[in-house]
């Protein structure tokens, strides 16, 4: 019996830390969601009330009370109207499967055959938008355009966005180091204090950046300025150091070498 004695020993120990290691998972994960989401400020939002009704608690706060009790259901449906977005991205990411999804690492060359074609659109003064696919899906969006699933390479982008072709309108989408589709036609932004000089190139990426955790490279087709689109956020007129090291870390890219190469384009 001694053998059931070490077996029941094992898993009462066992047990606990499989129980709290999954449960530390889960709200790491789900952190990480929030953040990309930008639904932060409704945790801290959350936390302060806790905090008020439990000091309201402690102290017997009687009007305090009353007043959290009163106003703590229309508090959750105000709460649920002002997040709406970011509460539908969250179960966007929860819908499909990126609870426990742990990103692989792109490839250094993925963010270099892209800066580099946009380097030269930029100079020929060519619009172009690029889709780098992170953890949310965009099937939806690829569907919309032509699929391709070809090797990224600088050429490739140039011929798509160098010449006035029909997929030369549209977005190329990048996942996995591959162009999976081009010519896809993004949502545009809903935000009504956007720049009136922006076309509608900056638009659509301000618009999937808004949706997604995608993240958008835009080339401006009247001035040539590059700019990355994410987080709901548009950064206008990077240069191209700027845009590799914010590129580096948004793609989860340690280092980008100076031997990645010409990505199969000579200039």
């Amino acid at each position: 019996m001694e053998w059931l004695t070490n077996i029941w020993y094992v898993r009462s120990i066992l047990i606990p830390i499989i129980d709290i290691s999954l449960l530390t998972l889960i709200f790491y994960k789900g952190y990480q969601i929030f953040l990309q989401t930008r639904a932060i400020s409704l945790i801290r939002g959350v936390i302060f009330l806790v905090v008020l009704y439990g000091v309201a608690y402690l102290l017997q706060l009687r009007t305090l009370l009353w007043l959290l009790n009163m106003v703590a259901p229309s508090l959750l449906i105000g709460v649920a109207i002002i997040f709406q977005p970011e509460l539908r991205k969250i179960f966007i990411r929860l819908g499909q499967g990126q609870l426990f999804h742990f990103r692989e690492s792109d490839k250094p060359l993925q963010i270099e055959s892209v800066l580099k074609a946009a380097g030269v659109l930029s100079d020929q003064r060519r619009g172009a938008l690029v889709v780098f696919v992170r953890n949310v899906g965009q099937k939806n969006i690829i569907e919309t355009g032509s699929r391709l699933d070809a090797e990224l390479s600088p050429a490739l982008l140039i011929t798509i966005f160098g010449h006035d072709t029909p997929l030369h309108d549209g977005a190329a989408v990048v996942e996995n180091g591959r162009i999976v589709a081009a010519g896809a036609f993004l949502p545009l932004s809903e935000q009504q204090d956007i720049r009136r000089s922006f076309g509608t190139r900056h638009r659509a990426a301000l618009g999937l950046a808004e949706e997604s955790d995608a993240v958008i490279l835009v080339v401006s087709e009247e001035s040539g300025a590059i700019s990355l689109a994410y987080d709901s956020m548009l950064h206008y007129n990077l240069g191209i150091e700027e845009a590799r090291s914010r590129l580096s870390e948004l793609l989860n890219v340690d280092a980008v070498p100076e031997e990645a190469g010409d990505g199969g384009f000579d200039e």
